[in-house]
């Protein structure tokens, strides 16, 4: 990880040497008024990083010097984040603290309680889109080289299917007697993690979950809102795994 320096997406890294960084990210670059002999991260949203220096900043474009290239690993256990569809911002919300927060994918789930409903026409996809932004946008602010997938939609039957594929799953819920502290979690794999919508998640979906192989923990003695529960249960499975040990890039060139 580079501390300090902004972060820019790119689908591929240039080699080493000159480089152009144009489209929406260099004008957003612009607007930071990056100037010439600063220096710049480029990322290509799946552990890839370069670190650059800027020669020449154009109004749509900056002229790079390609400096050094390095890999840093993507966290174990793998944290899906089953985030139930929230009304208005606090759905973008969510994805932006829990991309933070270091969530590797966003599952979003059409759960029985949800106010929002994403159709699968031109309203749901923009619905989408704007979560996937949303994760961009985060993702270059806490400076992360994994850039967290945001999948289609799917209803319960599918998010049960998921839970019995992964290496462990929990069910946030406050009704829940079990604290997250007790259970025995994956050291790889996927990790998924449920979060139900702003009106609970029912009986029905708890059992349909817990029946596929998923564990119904509580985080601590409040409630948290549907926005911002997944990002607190992200710090404390920080805690409890290897997610947020140091290992440093894990090749450089």
């Amino acid at each position: 990880m580079v501390t300090g320096l902004p972060v820019f997406l790119v689908e591929d890294l240039p080699g080493t040497g000159s480089a152009v960084l144009g489209g929406d990210e260099a004008r957003h670059a612009v607007v930071r008024r990056i100037r010439p002999g600063e220096e710049l991260v480029l990322s290509d949203g799946r552990g890839g990083m370069a670190r650059c220096a800027v020669t020449r900043a154009d109004r749509d474009a900056l002229r790079l010097d390609v400096r050094r290239h390095w890999r840093e690993p993507a966290p174990e256990p793998r944290v899906v984040l089953a985030q139930a569809l929230v009304k208005g911002d606090r759905g973008e919300l969510a994805v932006e603290l829990a991309t933070e927060a270091g969530v590797d994918a966003v599952l979003p789930w059409r759960a029985a309680r949800c106010v929002a409903r994403w159709d699968d026409g031109p309203r749901g996809a923009k619905a989408l889109a704007r979560w996937r932004s949303t994760a961009r946008e985060a993702a270059k602010q806490a400076r992360r080289a994994w850039l967290p997938a945001v999948e289609e939609p799917v209803g319960t039957a599918v998010l049960a299917e998921r839970v019995a594929a992964a290496a462990g799953a929990l069910v946030l819920h406050e009704a829940a007697t079990e604290p997250l502290t007790s259970v025995d979690l994956p050291e790889r794999g996927d990790l998924l993690l449920v979060v139900g919508p702003e009106g609970g998640i029912t009986d029905e979906e708890v059992a349909t979950l817990t029946a596929a192989g998923a564990r119904a923990v509580r985080l601590g003695p409040t409630v948290l809102r549907a926005s911002t529960a997944a990002a607190v249960a992200l710090g404390a499975l920080g805690v409890l795994t290897r997610r947020w040990v140091t290992a440093g890039p894990a090749s450089a060139r």
